[in-house]
This record gives structure tokens, sequence and C-alpha cells, in this order.
């Protein structure tokens, strides 16, 4: 359904090393710089970039908006939400752990990019 994901970053620097370090813990490369000056990560059929505002404003996040990746195991998660603090996200949401939904328990873990973009780590158990 979808070709790609981009989000805002107010610092570019800043989101390579945060990106590149919650891309490795998934088994992902690090992002290449396009002739754009945009960030692209490509891993598992994926494409995922992040890009200052073309429209030269601040970059923000969606209020209400959030990025899930899919992780081959609960310490996927894990070691994507502590590579991801430790490269300058922050956690939000409940501490990782298996919650209950709908559709089956779900190991979950989110983090706020630098810019403050939410994303989830996603394991159906």
């Amino acid at each position: 359904m979808f070709s790609h994901v981009m989000v805002g970053a107010a610092d570019m620097d800043e989101a390579k090393r945060f990106y590149d370090a919650v891309f490795g813990a998934m088994g992902g490369q690090p992002g290449i710089v396009d002739g754009n000056g945009r960030l692209v990560y490509m891993h598992n059929d994926g494409l995922f970039l992040v890009t200052t505002p073309i429209n030269g404003e601040g970059a923000c996040h969606a209020n209400g908006g959030t990025i899930g990746f899919s992780m081959a195991d609960p310490a996927q998660a894990d070691a994507w939400h502590a590579a991801g603090v430790a490269a300058g996200g922050t956690t939000c949401e409940d501490p990782p752990g298996v919650r209950e939904s709908a559709y089956g328990p779900m190991y979950l873990a989110y983090l706020r990019d630098p810019t403050g973009n939410k994303l989830c780590a996603l394991h159906r158990m």
C-alpha cells in the first residue's frame, strides 16, 4: 500500500545519528544522503526518508501520528529502543513490553526522535 514514509527533521546530523542507530538495531544499513540532502534508509523492502521541510519552515511532529516498524522479536524491539535512547531519542508511552489488544498480544516499544516524531517497534506475539 505504501511506497515510502518521510518525516521532517530540525537537525539532519542529529537525525542521522538517531536513525542510523535505530535502523542498525533492526539490522539495517546507515542512511545515505541523496542529491537533495535527504536521508534515505532502505530495509526489508521499505523506504524511509528524513528531510528538512521543503517550504523552509521548522520541522514538527504529527500530533497523534505514529510510524511503526516491524520487529523480529521482543529482543530486537528492546535493542531498537535502547539504541534510540542512546542516540538522542526519548522514550514515550509505557515502557517496552507486551500489551493486549483486539488483534492479540503485541510487544511494543515507543520513542520520539530528536524532532519529536513518534515511532513504535512492534512484534506480534
